[in-house]
């Protein structure tokens, strides 16, 4: 019996397009059916581990908000319209960033976006002429915190805007969102030469209330805030969440453990990003 299937070279691995074509032979009814369908394409080693991640986080950039993933209000960093050039400066290289709203009198207030190189321009070429920061402003882009990420990468590409003021329904800012912000959703966390070695991962906020990402390990966490939650069945805080509600949470709940209230900031269908811890009076 003749074998249709084209000559391969004994002991190489197939090519990602034809096991791509192997794991889609079965037709899906529904995204569910969809992801059940990569699952098994990943435990029969059709798709490795790197595939079936990224094509997983294709699929749910459609269902992921801007609100699940932006830039909170209170780390964005602005430059304020009348600061000198010499301020604005020695922000833009403490912060490494290359784009950055521009403020008039409060950051609800944000007139356009001001590029690091156009600034430097100016010191460059100025030759002792005034700064006139409103001939450097690009227009500001704003956006609901209910836009779904797919719309948005969209909405990037066609405009090439790599970032976006995030606003509420009352049209206050809260937050901030790029175009390497929707990407790392789909490959994963994309560093660069200014992103710090080791973030911290335990952020006083006021008396007794932290904001803790819930990668944090619950031994740092007894050390920073002297509480003494056992990590013998969970290694982080998000696990520590999830243990207690028996499940993944959504955004805004909570839970009281051993005096401390743990309410949930950021989640998606996969883990936990970020908690807020409080410490209880009494």
């Amino acid at each position: 019996m003749t074998d249709d299937k084209p000559p391969s070279t004994s002991g190489s691995r197939p090519g990602l397009l034809s096991r791509w074509a192997d794991a889609f032979r079965t037709t899906p009814r529904d995204r569910e059916g969809l992801l059940e369908l990569l699952a098994q394409a990943r435990r029969d080693q059709i798709l490795d581990a790197d595939e079936h991640r990224m094509l997983e986080s294709v699929l749910e950039v459609a269902t992921i908000q801007v609100r699940d993933i932006m830039i909170p209000r209170g780390k964005i960093v602005v430059l304020e319209r009348d600061a000198s050039p010499q301020d604005m400066l020695q922000i833009i290289i403490e912060s490494g960033h290359s784009r950055f709203p521009v403020i008039a009198d409060d950051r609800d207030e944000v007139i356009g976006i001001l590029l690091a190189k156009d600034l430097l321009r100016f010191f460059v070429e100025s030759s002792g002429q005034r700064f006139r920061i409103k001939e450097c402003l690009r227009p500001a882009v704003f956006i609901p915190e209910s836009k779904r990420l797919n719309v948005l990468l969209k909405e990037f590409r066609i405009s090439h805007n790599h970032m976006a003021i995030v606003v509420d329904e009352y049209g206050g800012v809260s937050g901030l969102l790029t175009i390497e912000d929707v990407l790392e959703q789909i490959v994963g966390e994309i560093d660069d030469e200014h992103d710090p070695d080791e973030e911290v991962m335990i952020v006083p906020e006021q008396e007794d209330t932290w904001r803790v990402d819930a990668l944090a390990r619950i031994e740092d966490l007894n050390e920073e805030l002297g509480t003494a939650f056992s990590d013998e069945h969970y290694d982080t805080v998000g696990g520590l969440v999830m243990h207690e509600l028996g499940r993944l949470p959504r955004k805004g709940e909570s839970l009281v453990l051993e005096g401390m209230r743990f309410t949930v900031l950021r989640a998606d269908r996969r883990r936990v990003h970020a908690v807020r811890l409080r410490r209880l009076a009494g």
